[in-house]
């Protein structure tokens, strides 16, 4: 255990951007108490790790980082937040070095528990029930990491019950952020310095079901009247937000990207329906082709789920062809993983690993595809690029994202970093695109 003047704490963040804003709270809160941030590789007097459950290799990662920080400083505090640690609060109490756990609700008191772990030398179990939790956590940040794209947490939670998902079980049920701490949130962000700003939630989807007269694409118009915003970015959506109207209103918000990451999970109808997914491909389909007619060269990108329980070759055949007639600009592939507590992990007919393995490098070779198929048909227009760092591979060059999310590298200075600059795209390499400054 540390002594009660020490002042370094250090944090890791496995999972979601919603993990990603959490930390960041977290890390105001110890700032704001005195505490200096080191790096998680550097000695620190508390560890922080902030853990994903979604899969097993999250689970198995954050017991890595535990283990990490124990060695790094045995007498430290290593406090364990976030989805694993809601779900498994006594199996991570196990893990030589905890001293607390905190889970996925008061988060806003991690300080105070911190302080209670070093003063009294008992490790903590603060996991409470979180489907007792009714109203959104306010957990402002005053500072973010990245330079000039900001995420703005609006709304937790979930009320889907997938059947492979915990996270409903770790996050609870669906909590919405006023709309008045939002939009005080975005003008302290862009008092200082920022220009983006990406909404993400649990199920952004729902954001407002909860309160009155509120909903996703009020909080949209919102944004889009503060003067300052320059881009408005959406996190992942639940497909069937996207009705005629919704669309028709947005494709009319010229700050809001013209960018869709649309859960997909798979292109098989039997497949959906075990997923206890709220779709079929034919309303995907529909939803896709209704941003297309609307919102020429909209970027949709997607998440596709391999190996689910009963998952026949045929159906993945479906998923395939599926994917490849949508022809998605980017798509996540992962491997289903079960989940103790979900209907899924209880169903017979679970694929082998190996299977799993070999579907999912097809998938991920189809996506690389597409994805090139889809920068090549911007090659030689002009986009405007939101320029946020230097390049880490191609030396003397910044890279920035269009507002369809294309990564693009130009050659330049640091003064490019937090500028919007039109680009004439010129060439794909690896997922990126190169091009050159176009002022004219």
């Amino acid at each position: 255990m540390i002594l009660k003047d020490g002042r370094r704490v250090a944090f890791h963040t496995l999972g979601c951007k919603v993990n990603q804003y959490d930390t960041q709270a977290m890390q105001d809160k110890f700032i704001e108490k005195g505490y200096e941030v080191a790096e998680f590789s550097d000695f620190a007097d508390v560890y922080v790790i902030n853990t994903c459950t979604v899969t097993s290799l999250g689970d198995r990662k954050s017991r890595q980082m535990i283990r990490r920080a124990n060695r790094l400083n045995p007498h430290g505090v290593i406090a364990v937040v976030g989805c694993y640690a809601q779900t498994a609060p006594e199996e991570i109490l196990d893990i030589p070095g905890v001293n607390l756990v905190l889970g996925t609700r008061d988060r806003n008191r991690i300080v105070e528990f911190v302080e209670m772990a070093i003063n009294t030398g008992q490790a903590i179990n603060g996991v409470q029930d979180i489907m007792e939790v009714k109203e959104f956590e306010e957990m402002p940040i005053s500072s973010y990491e990245e330079k000039t794209r900001a995420a703005l947490k609006i709304q937790e939670g979930c009320d889907h019950y997938c059947s492979y998902c915990i996270i409903p079980y770790a996050r609870g049920t669906v909590r919405s952020r006023k709309p008045e701490d939002i939009l005080d949130q975005i003008h302290s962000l862009l008092d200082a310095g920022f220009e983006e700003f990406v909404l993400t939630g649990i199920h952004v989807a729902s954001y407002g079901k909860d309160l009155d007269g509120v909903n996703l694409l009020s909080l949209i118009k919102d944004m889009e009247a503060i003067e300052g915003i320059k881009r408005i970015r959406l996190g992942s959506l639940e497909p069937t937000l996207l009705t005629e109207d919704f669309i028709k209103t947005v494709k009319d918000i010229p700050k809001l990207c013209r960018h869709y990451h649309l859960s997909l999970q798979s292109g098989n109808d039997l497949t959906l329906k075990r997923m206890n997914r709220r779709y079929n491909t034919r309303q995907y389909r529909e939803i896709v082709d209704r941003l297309r007619t609307y919102i020429p060269n909209v970027a949709i990108t997607t998440d596709i789920m391999v190996g689910f329980p009963g998952e026949t070759e045929e159906e993945f055949k479906g998923t395939i062809d599926f994917v490849e007639d949508i022809a998605f600009s980017r798509i996540h592939v992962f491997k289903y993983s079960p989940r103790q507590g979900t209907p899924a992990a209880r169903y017979k007919d679970q694929v082998p690993e190996n299977t799993k393995e070999i579907r999912s490098q097809e998938l991920i070779s189809l996506g690389k595809k597409l994805e090139s198929d889809y920068l090549k048909s911007f090659i030689d227009k002009k986009e405007l690029v939101l320029f946020e760092e230097e390049s880490k591979r191609n030396k003397g060059y910044y890279e920035g994202y269009t507002d369809h999310y294309i990564r693009v590298a130009v050659e330049g200075d640091e003064r490019l970093i937090g500028t919007i600059v039109p680009v004439t795209l010129k060439k794909v390499d690896e997922g990126m695109m190169f091009g050159e400054i176009d002022l004219d």
